[in-house]
């Protein structure tokens, strides 16, 4: 151990993993030094992800507002889009948060090096900063929050400007007159949403039966109701086999169901097919961290790795990709170094699509829990029949809990409609919590607010819902 018994802990990787768990151990007395290759911390979710992604949504969601707004009586005229503006504002947001990080960072002590790091063996690291001299380090307990990085098809060529990935496409380059989204998960719907708000006529293609295929298909088609009008096509069950860009636009061919291969033109193409990890060149081989077959690094409940006190939290371990997990992970990690007996268990990670309307799941889906062979009911309430729903000018929504029968326990909670990502906290604290259907039936929900529809779904699964005809009371 450092001297005068104080834990040095390093952290490579200041994303939302990477960085709370430096804080948190700086926190409790620990010496930390947080090395990542940006100027400040946030990682991928504050340069180029989760927040840049969202601004950029909300900037989508007034445009469609606006042209929404005459079911009210409001006419506006046709937005006018500056995109140096749109691509300041996001900018502007950016260097807010990772400022305030780097801020943070200093007046916790936390040694930040912008730069990267290499692992000599089990307890010494190689860092070479952006600017000075290359350093060895020594440390009591490392821990890995390096990310992944954009995957790429080898048949697609990235270097042509007319093949984006996420990170280059939230940039804004252009308004695009058409676009294809190959790939149907979160990353790729969210940006095609921005993208269609914006003008360009979006399609989507993804190989699988249906879109984001994690969630549940009844919530996934009330979701296509209106994604369905805002890109111009989705094609699904459908592998393309040729993208070539030329100086006009670019050529896909697509394999349909059919087994037909047309092809197509746009004039943008945007690649969101997964991410992989970022495990290449931190010299894993000269410690005993193992990795799969995918190149994510193998942990234990504590996040440990083979190499002991070496430890991986976040997106390179796999699993749900999703910032909030990640911090989760960081702060379990830090804990167990702290010589806590933790386990990284949660039984609720939710997750959210922020597009229009937003869907959102935690705990089991119905699919998974019928897989699992439990005895099971799941409750919905339609939100046609929420008052605060149509005041928005909207019915396009549902909320359904997944019930344990025996013991009425909430093991799922999954929500499509406008807000949804702010209302799965319920849900999260019902699964997290093992509360019952009767918990949320019995809870007094404010009126008149969406949230209201997890109280009418609990109170279905009983055949006492107020606004719905449900089934006959248990």
């Amino acid at each position: 151990m450092s001297e005068q018994n104080v834990k040095h802990v390093v952290v490579i990787g200041a994303g939302p993993g990477g960085y709370p768990a430096a804080f948190l151990a700086a926190d409790l007395g620990m010496q930390v030094t947080l090395i990542d290759p940006e100027r400040n911390p946030g990682g991928v979710c504050l340069h180029r992800g989760c927040i840049p992604t969202k601004t950029l949504l909300h900037g989508a969601q007034i445009i469609r507002e606006a042209a929404e707004a005459g079911d009210f009586g409001l006419t506006f005229e046709k937005p006018g889009i500056d995109l140096d503006k749109m691509r300041n504002k996001k900018n502007d947001v950016i260097a807010k948060l990772t400022g305030g990080l780097g801020h943070l960072t200093k007046k916790r002590n936390v040694r930040y090096i912008q730069g990267h790091a290499r692992f000599i063996d089990g307890r010494t690291l190689e860092v070479t900063p952006i600017e000075g001299e290359t350093e060895t380090l020594s440390f009591d307990d490392a821990i890995i929050a390096t990310g992944t990085r954009p995957m790429v098809l080898p048949f697609i060529d990235m270097s042509s400007d007319r093949v984006m990935n996420s990170a280059e496409a939230m940039d804004l380059p252009e308004t695009p007159g058409s676009m294809l989204v190959i790939g149907g998960g979160y990353i790729g719907l969210e940006m095609g949403t921005v993208y269609a708000a914006l003008g360009t006529e979006v399609s989507v293609v993804d190989i699988l039966p249906q879109l984001l295929p994690g969630a549940d298909a009844d919530l996934v088609r009330t979701f296509s109701m209106r994604a369905r009008r805002t890109f111009k096509e989705i094609l699904l069950r459908t592998k393309v086999v040729k993208v070539q860009a030329d100086e006009d636009g670019v050529t896909v061919a697509m394999e349909n169901p059919k087994g037909e291969v047309p092809e197509k033109r746009y004039d943008k193409v945007l690649l969101t097919v997964g991410r992989t990890p970022n495990t290449n060149d931190l010299g894993l081989e000269n410690t005993k961290v193992k990795v799969d077959g995918r190149g994510f690094v193998l942990v234990d409940e504590k996040r440990e790795t083979a190499e002991p006190h070496v430890w991986a939290i976040g997106d390179v371990v796999g699993g749900a990709m999703l910032a909030h997990k990640a911090t989760a992970e960081g702060k379990a990690a830090v804990r167990a170094i702290q010589g806590n007996d933790v386990r990284f268990s949660p039984r609720a990670i939710p997750a959210v699509l922020f597009t229009d309307p937003e869907l959102t799941w935690v705990g089991l889906t119905e699919a998974e829990a019928r897989e699992q062979g439990l005895d099971i009911e799941t409750a919905k309430f339609n939100w046609a029949g929420s008052g605060r729903c149509l005041s928005l000018g909207r019915n396009d929504g549902l909320t359904k809990l997944i019930i344990e029968k025996d013991s009425d326990k909430v093991l799922g909670v999954g929500i499509v409609g406008p807000g949804a990502g702010e209302l799965i906290a319920e849900g999260a604290l019902a699964v997290e919590k093992e509360m019952t259907a009767a918990d949320l039936a019995h809870t007094i929900h404010p009126h008149p607010t969406l949230s209201e529809t997890i109280m009418e779904a609990a109170e279905a699964y009983y055949g006492l819902c107020t606004h719905m005809v449900a089934p006959k009371p248990r």
